[in-house]
């Protein structure tokens, strides 16, 4: 449940005011860093089943693109708004330049739940959204992706409707495409993965087993299930998920101490990452409140839902088992739980470069989209492997270097690049 007054953009805005401000950054860099460079707003008729027709709001925030066309999802969300898509078009910047992959930050959003709405009305929402922006888009602008609600079936129609407007095959302009279709193997699991890669070594740092591990999850979307098959490959146990349940309109918490089985609850859940709780409770599963995921006696976190997840109200009741946490999800902590979980010397690995395997996978897409040649499953994996783990000793050094934490180094990292990128094109 969001805290009352959270503001997604405001957070963005104050991480990078504190580490513009320790980077002694000149006033006009500030200024053009902390807010978009371009952002649209428009809006959407559909023709619904009923044949009535329904007006929908539709945005497209550009945060900057100096160093490469802008990245970044389209969500469908009924508590979407203006300014959280500002705050995640921000930290698809950060995002991509701690990850070093040549590309800006952007974000998208339509206010809706798609759980309202056939196919046929979200594939005109998906074309909608599309006419109305496709001359600021496109393979060498800006480059969309799937993200909350979305799919690579939306991703692909969003294309056809660019490639008919355009006149010409455009498989770049889009990422998170089904296979075949131009989209990459791996880039699926990626996001999910990133955040394992990125856990794995960090637990080398602080010297834990990741096989003797045991984690909880918050979510179990596309991010979760994944992160969760990966932790499990190298032998860690996760003891709990939470996940939103649609009917209910609230957040169940699923807790099993010898390991949650990923198959069967992949064999239970809905296309939005809903488990059937009737089904769970014959497998033996204990279900709770949503929000006691997050009091767990376990060693690792993983946020893997949405923002604003971990705050100065519930910080406290992370056990004290807990050794790291890592940020699946956008933003999940607030600044205020970020000061106690650095007190508590809990290493915890930041949203945008946890989670930044997905970013990073679309753009392997993007670059094998726009070649027309694809790579095999395990050379797209392998290439996300060293490029999270190289991103991830970078951040790690500087913060040894800086007694800083992970999320400041990160921090200093990303701005640093985007700001040079700046000065060297001559804008400020």
């Amino acid at each position: 449940m969001a805290e009352k007054g959270f503001n997604a953009y405001h957070m963005a805005q104050t991480q990078f005011d504190n580490v513009a401000e320790k980077l002694e950054m000149d006033q006009a860099v500030r200024a053009l860093l902390r807010e978009p460079l371009r952002e649209y707003h428009f809006l959407i008729p559909v023709r619904m089943d009923d044949g009535a027709f329904r007006i929908f709001k539709g945005f497209r925030v550009q945060h900057n693109d100096a160093r490469g066309p802008c990245k970044g999802g389209i969500r469908f969300h009924p508590q979407e708004t203006a300014d959280t898509v500002r705050a995640l078009a921000m930290w698809m910047t950060w995002k991509c330049a701690v990850a070093d992959i040549p590309l800006g930050g952007g974000k998208g959003g339509v206010i809706c739940d798609p759980h309202d709405l056939s196919m046929r009305e979200q594939e005109a929402l998906c074309r909608g959204w599309v006419r109305q922006i496709y001359l600021n888009v496109g393979p060498v602008q800006d480059v969309p992706a799937p993200d909350v609600m979305t799919s690579g079936q939306h991703m692909l129609w969003m294309l056809d409707e660019y490639e008919r407007l355009s006149g010409g095959k455009y498989p770049g302009f889009i990422t998170g495409k089904p296979v075949g279709m131009g989209g990459s193997l791996g880039r699926t699991e990626a996001t999910g993965y990133g955040v394992i890669y990125h856990t794995r070594e960090a637990l080398k740092d602080i010297e834990m087993d990741i096989s003797k591990t045991t984690a909880a999850v918050q979510g179990f979307g596309n991010v979760a299930q994944y992160l969760i098959e990966l932790y499990n490959q190298y032998g860690g146990k996760v003891r709990s998920v939470s996940c939103w349940d649609q009917q209910e309109k609230k957040a169940f918490t699923f807790i099993k101490k010898e390991g949650v089985n990923l198959p069967m609850l992949r064999g239970i859940t809905d296309r939005f990452g809903s488990i059937n709780r009737t089904k769970a409770k014959d497998l033996g599963y204990e279900i709770t409140a949503g929000e006691e995921w997050i009091d767990q006696n376990v060693d690792i976190l993983f946020p893997a839902a949405l923002e604003n997840s971990i705050t100065g109200t519930n910080v406290e009741s992370i056990s004290k088992q807990v050794k790291l946490i890592a940020e699946g999800a956008n933003g999940p902590t607030t600044p205020e739980a970020d000061t106690v979980i650095n007190g508590r010397k809990i290493t915890l690995i930041p949203d945008f470069l946890a989670n930044a395997g997905g970013v990073t996978c679309s753009y392997f897409e993007q670059v094998q989209s726009n070649m027309n040649y694809f790579w095999s499953r395990d050379e797209v994996l392998g290439k996300l492997d060293e490029k999270m783990t190289m991103a991830f000793h970078a951040v790690l050094d500087l913060s040894k270097h800086r007694d800083v934490p992970l999320r400041e180094s990160a921090y200093m990292i990303a701005i640093s690049r985007v700001a040079e990128a700046c000065h060297m094109r001559g804008w400020v």
